[in-house]
């Protein structure tokens, strides 16, 4: 094919070096099909008179084409196209695959009222944490640029050992605390660690529905398990799968219902895990954030066979745009802990962890916990006198009030419903296995309602529960 019929003119006037041109308008001639694979191209001697220009720009333009491996050149074959793969059409993409990740996309909109899982920024020492933290991020730039301890820095992990030691009752060594980018890094962590890939896994019904889709991912069967007013019923589990490897549990404020497990139970529950070789995960999501009276010990710290691994965070208690969280393993599971999270799952950067070990050895991570529990439950108080003024009955569960609904009401069309107008209550019939067991309801974060929009909020939400029980 001649040169002079492909589709591109050179522009003597514009800024692009003549050179660039050419080769931009050959590439697109290769790639539109206009020059297919073989096509012989001039010389660039014979092209660069063909278009008035020095012998030099074509040479040019013909070498990043060699070097792009779009044409080919040699003194016996001459200069022609390469030959390329054909071209097949991609599949779309779509914008989200699955609720999972439909979920985050509304959690990373930004706090809404109502909204789960996101603590009280508006009473959190922003000015403090964040001079704090630009030190930490100072610090770590100044020094030889280095590859950081894949468990976790040792300052953030004597705070988190002596923290717990205090706070949560559990005895432990820094050397069995990883650091991790998390709740769901932590989990993913201990899953790969334990390897049950097959086995039976005892879920709290409801429990939170992400962990059990992680659960479900790792390739292991969750197997509902009843929880009432005493939290999971060990009993029914051991009815259930007596032959489960590994139960998930949120013993100190069970999530959504909010009961803390009780000492009975917590007892039955280690026994089965050190009679049947089981793990027993504990999810601490609130830690000591408990707002009634002083919370209970981790399900950790009675622990004597190792079968506990236990799992926080500082999501609710600092920030989830941290992404900062903590295991505590058995101390025989530490170096396999250590060496997967080296390979697999290293700790988040340094900085953020210095900082919140200098925030915690400073005493200023007690201090907010003992301020924010003075303010949660001022606005726990508050959300519930005003939902039962309008006949409501409201259920409180750690940082979030359960507003049941009658059978029947659509939690999920309400919860999209309420959207529309800032609020972000969760629907509660996800949280359960089956549609059968589902009870409707919401769940009312508690740190996301300040005092000056409760009434108005609690005044919209009711009229759209009211909208769809009339519908």
């Amino acid at each position: 094919m001649a040169l002079k019929s492909l589709p591109f003119e050179l522009d003597r006037s514009a800024k692009m070096p003549l050179s660039e041109q050419i080769r931009r308008g050959i590439t697109a001639a290769i790639d539109n099909g206009v020059l297919a694979p073989g096509a012989r191209l001039p010389s660039w001697l014979d092209l660069a008179a063909q278009l008035g220009v020095a012998r030099g720009t074509v040479r040019s333009a013909y070498e990043k084409l060699i070097d792009a491996q779009l044409i080919v050149s040699s003194r016996a074959s001459g200069t022609y196209v390469a030959e390329r793969p054909s071209i097949v059409a991609l599949p779309e993409v779509p914008d989200a695959v699955g609720w999972v990740l439909e979920m985050y996309r509304d959690a990373a909109a930004g706090p809404a009222i109502f909204q789960m899982g996101i603590p009280a920024s508006d009473r959190f020492p922003a000015k403090l944490f964040s001079r704090i933290r630009a030190q930490a991020v100072r610090t770590e730039t100044s020094k030889p640029a280095h590859y950081p301890t894949p468990q976790g820095e040792l300052e953030l992990r004597r705070e988190i050992a002596a923290h717990l030691a205090i706070a949560r009752g559990i005895a432990c060594s820094p050397s069995q605390i990883i650091i991790t980018a998390g709740f769901a890094a932590g989990l993913g962590l201990a899953l790969r660690v334990l390897g049950l890939e097959g086995r039976r896994c005892w879920f709290e019904d409801p429990g939170f529905p992400v962990t059990r889709r992680g659960v479900e991912l790792a390739r292991l069967i969750p197997v509902p398990v009843a929880v009432d007013e005493n939290g999971i019923d060990v009993d029914d589990g051991i009815r259930r799968a007596g032959d489960a490897a590994l139960a998930v549990v949120t013993p100190g404020q069970q999530a959504p219902l909010g009961p803390t497990l009780a000492l009975t139970r917590r007892l039955r529950l280690l026994d089965w895990a050190a009679e049947r070789g089981a793990w027993i995960i504990e999810d601490d999501y609130l830690g000591e954030l408990q707002l009634r009276g002083r919370a209970a010990p981790a399900l950790a710290s009675l622990d004597r066979a190792g079968r506990v691994i236990h799992i926080g965070s500082f999501s609710k208690t600092i920030s989830p745009s941290l992404r900062l969280g903590f295991i505590v393993v058995p101390a025989a599971l530490a170096a396999q802990f250590a060496e997967t999270a080296a390979c697999l799952a290293p700790a988040p950067g340094p900085s953020v962890q210095l900082a919140t070990a200098e925030f915690m050895r400073d005493g200023h991570y007690m201090r907010h916990l003992r301020h924010m529990k003075r303010v949660y439950a001022t606005r726990r108080d508050a959300l519930t006198a005003c939902l039962e003024r309008r006949g409501h009955k409201v259920q409180i569960g750690g940082l979030a009030a359960l507003l049941r609904l009658p059978e029947g009401t659509p939690d999920i069309a309400i919860a999209r419903e309420a959207s529309a107008y800032g609020l972000a209550p969760a629907p509660l019939s996800p949280w359960y296995a089956t549609l059968k067991a589902a009870r409707p309801g919401l769940l009312l974060g508690i740190g996301t309602v300040p005092e000056q929009r409760l009434k108005s909020a609690c005044d919209r939400l009711c009229r759209i529960i009211e909208q769809f029980a009339a519908a």
